[in-house]
């Protein structure tokens, strides 16, 4: 059975499951799709194309799927799509796409986005990521799974981060961040490998694959792109592919400095 507060403003139209919770002076627009096990919190207004999944948790104030902030928006259909099992935190803010980055703007499944996070048109967030309170992520960036990003943390349009990164807390970030890697800084650099969330995630026998990897990539003095190469064609590791792919496919660049010692 629905449990819908008196003082909440539902659109006839709109498709809510029948156990889903919504809370006091919420506005939930005629377009909106919201499925089984949701709760959503007091204040919360939610507009547009937009379909949330099951058993999330949307917290008070936030502002989900309200037009892009692009100038070069005129209208046109455009989508916001939630997954399941994610927790969306006070005064977060979520577009749905734009015509110029497809049309749709998701986010996958098993995500904490803390408070006060900007997502911006045609994001792609895939699954069990961590983003911490403040961050901004601009038009067009794409998260892999299980990334984390500290508070306070800005990435750049059409930016990149691959799975089981970490960018730090009060980072910029305009280029792209590969796998299992950690950046932080602005402009943020690539420090390292992201071994605390690597531990807790895969076996020691690939962190060390991806220790060496690291090294000839990013402590050595050769072309980064030939070292990714060469690496690719002498491994069948799944994590080596996976990196190598990420930066040779790179459209921003990695951002890395050298030791001046090696």
């Amino acid at each position: 059975m629905q449990n819908i507060h008196p003082t909440s403003i539902v659109e006839d139209g709109a498709s809510i499951a029948d156990d889903v919770k919504i809370g006091p002076f919420c506005y939930i627009r005629k377009d909106v799709t919201i499925d089984s096990g949701t709760i959503i919190d007091s204040h919360v207004s939610i507009e547009g194309d937009t379909s949330v999944g099951k058993n999330n948790h949307i917290f008070a104030h936030c502002a989900i799927g309200s037009i892009p902030q692009d100038l070069k928006y005129a209208g046109e259909p455009v989508k916001l799509v939630i997954g399941d099992n994610n927790t969306i935190r006070e005064f977060a803010q979520i577009n749905p796409g734009t015509k110029g980055g497809g049309s749709v703007t998701a986010i996958g499944d098993n995500n904490l986005i803390m408070g006060h996070i900007h997502i911006g048109h045609d994001v792609q967030i895939s699954n069990n990521c961590i983003l911490a309170n403040g961050v901004a992520l601009a038009g067009h960036v794409e998260l892999g799974d299980f990334v984390v990003i500290g508070g306070l943390s800005a990435v750049h349009q059409f930016c990149k981060i691959g799975d089981y990164a970490m960018l730090g807390g009060a980072s910029a970030l305009s280029q792209d961040l590969p796998p299992y890697c950690i950046a932080e800084g602005n402009r943020a650099i690539v420090r390292g490998l992201n071994l605390v969330g690597l531990r807790r995630l895969i076996d020691r026998g690939s962190i060390d694959i991806l220790k060496s990897a690291y090294r000839e990539l990013f402590e050595k003095g050769k072309p980064i792109q030939d070292v990714a190469d060469k690496l690719q064609s002498q491994s069948d590791s799944d994590i080596i592919q996976k990196l190598t792919n990420f930066i040779k496919n790179s459209k921003r660049g990695i951002p890395f400095a050298r030791k001046t010692n090696v």
